[in-house]
This record gives structure tokens, sequence and C-alpha cells, in this order.
């Protein structure tokens, strides 16, 4: 082959691989899907996380906590994702107390059905909640 036509051919082959990699960079593909434990040790400082970040946004007087998790998934892209549904109940501790309160009943109970989906980079300790969704249960 002659040197003169190396360089453009080259040159296109460079071209066709970054329009490839820029495509596929979007498109956000998923290295893998599976449901996890609740036990797995990420899941629960996630958990954690959900718990003190949706009290401190609620506007209700009082603090919610987790009653049961129906199901986690974690997700990787480009970063990994958990994706998480779960029970809460309204408790009888007011906004600033943090105490492992017990639920209320009668008048003030309240149960909620959420849907989280959670950033997580474990062994930096970060977490940024994505979505997020709650309807009363």
């Amino acid at each position: 082959m002659d040197r003169t036509q190396q360089g453009p051919r080259l040159l296109l082959v460079i071209m066709g691989a970054l329009v490839a990699l820029t495509y596929q960079t979007r498109r956000k593909t998923f290295i893998s899907v599976h449901e996890v434990p609740v036990s797995d040790p990420v899941v629960v400082t996630t958990l954690d996380f959900v718990t003190k970040d949706f009290n401190k946004k609620s506007e209700d007087m009082y603090n919610f906590r987790i009653v049961r998790v129906l199901k986690v998934l974690k997700r990787l892209t480009d970063h990994m994702e958990y994706r998480i549904n779960l029970e809460m109940r309204r408790t009888i501790c007011p906004k600033m107390e943090v105490n492992n309160c017990s639920f209320q009943e009668g008048e003030l109970y309240k149960k909620i059905d959420c849907f989280f989906s959670v950033s997580v980079i474990p062994w930096f300790e970060k977490y940024k909640v994505l979505a997020q969704n709650c309807t009363d249960g």
C-alpha cells in the first residue's frame, strides 16, 4: 500500500473509533443488573443514607423509619446505582431526634411506599439520590 494513503485511512479509523466511543458513552450500557441481599454492607449503609436524606428533606413533623425492604437492584454502568423499593412508617420521634423510635399508631399512623435510585461510591462513602418517588401506602 502506498504511504500517502495510509495517513488518511488511519485518520478515518481513529475518527470512526471516537464516534463509536462517544455513542457508547451516551447510551449508558449496563455492565450488570442483579438483585442483591439487604444484608450486603453497601446496601445497609445506602439504606441508612436514604433514611436520613428522606427525613432531612421531608416536611413532616416526625421522622420516618424503614419497615420493610421489598427489593434492591444493583446496576453497574459508568457508576454503581442501587434501585430500592421499600416501605416506611412515621415514628413518634420529632425531626430533631434521631433515636431508634417506635412507630406511630392511631390518628398519626402513616405508611408510605418508596422507590429510590441512589448513585453510590462506597469506597469514598459518597451517595447521591438520583430519583425518589414515595406514595401513601
